[in-house]
């Protein structure tokens, strides 16, 4: 199914954004649009293994970087675990993109699940983790006259939902609320060159009683050790901190060491006022741009002393909407970036202050979106392990179950090789979005999938990220950790449960009302937690669900909501908009009068 963005879809050149909004500089060339494709058996080894041969002969063109179950890629064929699927396309570096003892990167958003990469038959890299960044040394292996042409090929392996990897909502069996698995490329494919000495990634930390900005550059690991060094041995970066034209501060600071930037008077971020700050770092002769907000986050109690979510140490009503990000013509990746636009656009339009990513990392353009519109987020990590029992992850919709996560097996984790894998994807995915300004809660676990130790993640993410809340179990099967208590409510009433403890208390998942709008659907199936036949009759339920149930809560404790969902998807009719994002299901009015009730005060 189309959506308003198809038609505009430029082959040759989707999404050519720059993909790294936080780390940006000159030295870009993206390598999205057609390349040549393959899918083959596997190699020797067991399934998904890879160290396969190359085809000799191509099966035809595919569109990077859709997976090639979406109809954007052009093939609309599923991949299976026991098949490998080959990309191939020339790689020629323009004259000049390369400084003199430079290095070249070449960078993958995302590739899902395993892949190897090769250039002129050479392994330069691989990676396991769908959902991940990862980037090759390819300066060697380019080696060579300027403007010459290489091969680049590209190896892709995905057991999907048969192995323990991550694999969030992807269901090679789908329906109802599993998904279509998808493989291979899924976000952009991109080459920078950088100098020796350069800066590989940025911390930026608000410290709003510090009244400062606490920035850690980290340098690059080059040949020969031209980042080595460490306190004053160090090489020195260049910190700028610009509000507009106007520079606010600079200071000078050896890499690996928190340079504590002043930030007098600082305007603070608000998802009413998403100001952000401009950030520039030079180290050497390499230069990157970025930006921070000045927020802080966290749970603390009102005047009357119940536990709130606060934004800059004041109590904060965080109305959210889930948002799976799926798209009925590029399945896991958006269209194009005005699409990304849209949804949060069309969300804060609508009324909503947050938007809780369900199971997914988004490119990082979206959370940059999030970023400069004003719209809070919530970070599901990745779910997977083994089969999920249905008395583990169903029964707690209507009875109330309370199992301890310590039983591995249960919960699809006996697996010690896929909890290890788990724990380090959970550890890089703090490190990939720790900068994100709007990010206000991390979420490692929902409703039981794949479900371990929750108490013991929690502690592990908080250590890792401190200025964040933690929602440990979001759903069911509560271990008592976290800073919130986590509930999902389908098929009954919401009642607010008596006080337990001082976490806060948040409706994570609710609602859910099903509309089929003919024209609009994926198919004949149809999947809510309660059906409606018009949008007169969807529009009186929300209604009344929200001012009899929700908006009373509010006072007796409810902290934050997250309705289910932004948009339909699959076989789910039970989205806010259609699918294809073309027809809004209730009248805009209605949403923003009931989501201006849900407010502290």
């Amino acid at each position: 199914m189309p959506t308003r963005w198809t038609a505009t879809l430029d082959r040759d050149a989707p999404l050519p954004e720059y993909p790294r909004p936080q780390l940006a500089r000159d030295s870009y060339l993206n390598l999205n649009g057609v390349w040549e494709y393959a899918v083959m058996a596997q190699g020797p080894g067991p399934v998904g293994s890879l160290g396969g041969t190359p085809p000799e002969v191509f099966d035809g063109e595919i569109v990077v970087p859709f997976s090639p179950e979406s109809p954007l890629s052009g093939v609309g064929r599923q991949l299976q675990p026991d098949e490998a699927l080959w990309y191939r396309r020339d790689l020629a570096l323009p004259e000049r993109f390369v400084p003199r003892g430079g290095r070249v990167l070449l960078h993958f958003g995302a590739v899902d699940q395993s892949c190897r990469v090769l250039v002129d038959g050479v392994e330069v890299g691989r990676h396991t983790g769908g959902y991940l960044p990862f980037a090759c040394d390819v300066t060697d292996a380019l080696a060579g006259a300027p403007g010459e042409a290489h091969e680049l090929l590209v190896e892709v392996t995905d057991v999907s939902d048969t192995s323990f990897h991550a694999r969030g909502k992807q269901n090679l069996g789908r329906g109802g609320i599993w998904y279509t698995a998808q493989s291979g490329i899924w976000q952009t494919v991109w080459v920078e060159a950088v100098p020796a000495l350069h800066v590989a990634r940025l911390t930026l930390v608000p410290d709003l009683p510090g009244g400062r900005l606490d920035v850690t550059v980290h340098a690059g690991e080059t040949p020969g050790g031209a980042g080595g060094g460490v306190g004053q041995d160090a090489p020195v970066a260049r910190i700028e901190v610009h509000d507009g034209a106007t520079l606010v501060a600079q200071v000078d600071a050896p890499v690996g060491v928190v340079a504590r930037v002043p930030v007098p008077d600082p305007h603070l971020w608000t998802p009413a006022d998403p100001h952000l700050y401009d950030v520039t770092v030079t180290l050497g002769d390499d230069e990157v741009r970025s930006y921070a907000g000045l927020r802080s986050f966290g749970v603390g109690p009102d005047a009357q002393g119940v536990p709130r979510l606060l934004l800059n140490g004041e109590p904060y009503f965080h109305a959210g909407v889930l948002d799976q990000g799926y798209w009925s013509d590029g399945l896991l990746t958006a269209p194009s970036d005005e699409a990304l636009v849209h949804d949060i656009a069309t969300m804060k339009d609508l009324g909503f202050t947050m938007l809780r990513k369900h199971i997914k990392i988004e490119p990082l353009r979206w959370y940059h979106h999030c970023d400069r519109l004003g719209m809070l987020v919530w970070q599901d990590m990745v779910n997977g392990g083994g089969p999920y029992r249905p008395a583990v992850v169903k029964a707690p919709v209507l009875l109330p179950l309370r199992l301890s996560d310590r039983f591995h097996a249960l919960f699809g984790r006996g697996d010690a090789e896929g909890r290890e894998e788990f724990l380090r994807e959970v550890d890089a995915t703090v490190e990939h979005l720790r900068d994100v300004v709007s990010l206000a809660v991390w979420v490692p676990f929902n409703e039981a999938w794949g479900q371990f130790d929750a108490a013991k993640v929690a502690a592990r993410v908080k250590a890792l990220d401190p200025t964040r809340s933690v929602d440990h179990a979001s759903g069911w099967h509560d271990q008592g950790a976290g800073n919130l208590r986590s509930l999902h409510v389908y098929f009954k009433q919401f009642r607010v449960p008596p006080r337990r403890d001082r976490r806060a208390l948040v409706l994570s998942e609710y609602g859910g009302y099903n509309l089929r709008v003919e024209g609009h659907v994926a198919g004949e199936k149809d999947f809510g937690y309660a059906t409606y036949a018009d949008s007169g009759a969807l529009g009186a339920a929300f209604e009344a669900l929200h001012r009899e149930q929700v908006v009373p809560a509010i006072a007796r404790g409810l902290a934050a909501t997250v309705y289910t969902q932004l948009s339909d998807v699959e076989d789910e009719t039970n989205g806010l908009l259609t699918y294809d994002r073309e027809v809004a299901k209730l009248p805009a009015d209605l949403v923003r009068a009931v989501n201006a009730e849900l407010r502290l005060g």
